[in-house]
């Protein structure tokens, strides 16, 4: 029996090389890239932090006096696959005249440097623009017109000054007209949720038209989370625009946390924690995003990092970031570091 409506053996054939060839375009798509360890790699880091002027005083630990180097030795090594390395060039020759905005808090902020050191250091001798709007910072790669931003909302929803005080409004999100139009949108807020006393911007919490002293910080979270979420299924165009969210970026205070009773904080940590998994466990921060984050129409990328950053209790500024010796900080990220690598993920993701 002879096949029907001009399907041949040489149609059938072409056919299934066009399938098994499709299936098998993008193998590593199937692979988890936030599941894995750390392993050592002497041609690591991705640049070196002296030919990034841009980085901040409280980011630049070589500068401010750290004296090792191991911790920018270090690569991220998935299980049953590899990251492609970050390629700067390639970057900006891909995205031509796009966008690109992180919007968060300060660790949207080192991820945005990050991301400007790791395009910068590719093409040293590329033109370039720094400016500011309001809350958000602008660096533009003027030879190929891409806008890297970053949008400075601590918590994403609102907080407006009324006759009562500063409010922090959980169901209003006006800021986000800034948001509109753009390509690629990174996300992250959970670091300012439990702030209190001088350093707590706000005075009263607004939800549905009710004023609170305070509440659950962690419930408040959720709530600015959904907020967020309406404004995304809402407003956002996913043949226009990739929207990605940060995670929860952990500190390292308590070295019970990673078997180190007694230990106070992350000075004179040199090495990661060995293996894939953190023995002090996830942040519950995390699964409130996961859970809202399932409630999305929209297409929404998890950059889920919190687990390969909790490895990192080497990876933090502690005294040779903004404080100095009179500070401690166990919760930003030494430039170059392990943003780089959210930074190759995200490359990996997109490209």
């Amino acid at each position: 029996m002879g096949l029907e409506g001009g399907w041949n053996f040489f149609t059938l054939i072409s056919l299934f090389v066009l399938l098994f060839h499709h299936s098998n375009a993008h193998p590593q798509q199937s692979c988890n890239y936030f599941e894995g360890s750390w392993v050592e790699d002497q041609t690591y880091p991705l640049y070196n932090s002296t030919q990034c002027p841009f980085i901040e005083h409280e980011f630049n630990c070589q500068r401010n006096g750290r004296p090792d180097q191991d911790y920018l030795k270090y690569r991220w090594q998935p299980h049953g696959c590899s990251l492609k390395r970050f390629d700067g060039r390639s970057f900006l020759q891909k995205f031509k005249g796009k966008s690109i905005m992180f919007v968060g808090d300060s660790l949207s902020r080192n991820q945005w440097q990050s991301l400007i050191c790791l395009l910068y250091t590719s093409v040293p001798k590329t033109n370039y623009n720094t400016t500011r709007v309001g809350d958000v910072s602008i660096f533009t790669f003027l030879d190929f017109g891409i806008d890297v931003m970053l949008d400075r909302s601590v918590y994403l929803v609102d907080v407006v000054r009324e006759e009562n005080g500063r409010i922090l409004k959980l169901d209003s999100i006006e800021g986000g007209k800034l948001w509109k139009g753009i390509d690629m949108l990174i996300f992250n807020t959970w670091h300012w949720w439990n702030r209190r006393g001088a350093t707590q911007p706000w005075d009263f919490i607004e939800i549905g038209g009710q004023y609170y002293r305070d509440m659950d910080r962690v419930v408040a979270f959720e709530r600015a989370l959904y907020t967020w979420a309406k404004w995304i299924d809402t407003n956002i165009d996913p043949e226009k625009t990739m929207v990605f969210f940060q995670g929860i970026s952990p500190s390292h205070y308590n070295g019970t946390d990673w078997n180190q009773p007694g230990v106070k904080t992350c000075l004179g940590q040199r090495q990661p924690v060995s293996g894939s998994t953190y023995p002090g466990g996830l942040p519950p921060a995390l699964t409130v995003l996961k859970n809202v984050l399932s409630t999305i129409e929209k297409p929404v990328t998890l950059l889920d990092v919190t687990n390969l950053c909790l490895l990192r209790k080497d990876g933090h500024p502690s005294i040779y970031g903004l404080g100095g010796r009179t500070g401690m900080d166990c919760s930003h990220w030494c430039l170059a570091g392990v943003p780089d690598t959210w930074n190759q993920i995200f490359y990996n993701l997109i490209s």
